[in-house]
C-alpha cells in the first residue's frame, strides 16, 4: 500500500464521523449515466433524488447491504483500493454516497453479476463512481465505511395510499440516515404503531383522513423525535411536507 494512500486513509479517518469504525472491502460499479438520471426512484421509494434530498451522489445497495430496505438513506464513505488495483483508482479521492436503491442478486451489470447475495457491493451513480475510479475499468474494488449523513433543511413526509390505508415515505434524513422505527398519532387517536412497508415506505392500517397528523420516529442510532402535529388536517394522499426537525444520531 503507498504511503499516498496511507496519508489518504489517515485524512479520511479524521473527517469522517463513522457509524461503523471499521474500513471493510467491496466492490463498486456504476449506472445512471453521466448526468445520474437514471439511478431516479429506485427500491427505496425515493423519486426525484434531488427533491427528496440525496442528489446524485447514490448507490443501489447489494443483498447483503441492503438489508431489506433498512438501509435506505444511510450513507458511506467509499475510496478505491489502490492496493488492489492502482491502474483503476484516482489517487487521493474519496465519495460519499446515499443509499438509494437495491442491487438484485446477478442483475446484468455491464461487467457481470457483481450484487450476489454475499458480496459488499456499490452499484453507483456513474458521477459518484467516476469520483474515484477510472472509466474504462467498469469495476473497482473498494474500502467502505458508513459514515454520518447530513442533508439539508428538515425530515419530510409525504403522505399516499388510500383511505384505511396510510403508506409513509419518510426522507432527507440525516444522523445514521435510516428509520429503524416510527408510530404515527391523527387528531382523534393514539400512538398507532406503523410496519415498514418497503423501503422507507411505513404504513398503518387506520382511518386518519381528516385529522391532523403527528409521527415518532426512532433512527438506526437510537435517536427519537416527536414531529408534533407536522400534517395538517387538510391533507390529502400525494402530499410533501417538510420539517424543520432532524437527526443527528
Amino acid at each position: 500500500m503507498g504511503k499516498h494512500f496511507l496519508r489518504l486513509f489517515a485524512v479520511l479517518s479524521v473527517c469522517f464521523a463513522p457509524v461503523k469504525s471499521d474500513w471493510l472491502p467491496a466492490t463498486a460499479t456504476f449506472y445512471g449515466g453521466v448526468d445520474g438520471s437514471g439511478t431516479m426512484d429506485g427500491a427505496c421509494g425515493y423519486g426525484n433524488l434531488y427533491n427528496d434530498g440525496y442528489g446524485v451522489n447514490n448507490a443501489a445497495l447489494s443483498t447483503t447491504l441492503f438489508n431489506d430496505g433498512a438501509s435506505c438513506g444511510q450513507c458511506y464513505a467509499i475510496i478505491c483500493d489502490e492496493s488492489k488495483a492502482p491502474q483503476w483508482c484516482k489517487p487521493g479521492t474519496y465519495v460519499t454516497v446515499s443509499a438509494t436503491n437495491f442491487c438484485p442478486p446477478n442483475w446484468s451489470l455491464p461487467y457481470g453479476g457483481w450484487c450476489n447475495t454475499t458480496r459488499p457491493h456499490f452499484d453507483m451513480s456513474q458521477p459518484a463512481w467516476e469520483n474515484i475510479g477510472i472509466y474504462s475499468a467498469g469495476i473497482i474494488p473498494v474500502l467502505y465505511q458508513r459514515v454520518k449523513c447530513w442533508r439539508s433543511g428538515g425530515v419530510r413526509f409525504t403522505i399516499n395510499g388510500f383511505n384505511y390505508f396510510e403508506l409513509v415515505l419518510v426522507t432527507n434524513v440525516a444522523g445514521s440516515g435510516s428509520i429503524k422505527s416510527m408510530a404515527v398519532k391523527g387528531t382523534n387517536t393514539g400512538w398507532i404503531q406503523m410496519s415498514r412497508n418497503w423501503g422507507a415506505n411505513w404504513h398503518c392500517l387506520s382511518a386518519l383522513v381528516g385529522q391532523a397528523l403527528s409521527f415518532t420516529l426512532t433512527s438506526t442510532g437510537d435517536q427519537t423525535i416527536v414531529f408534533q402535529d407536522v400534517v395538517p388536517a387538510w391533507w390529502q394522499f400525494g402530499q410533501t411536507f417538510t420539517t424543520y426537525q432532524q437527526f443527528d444520531q
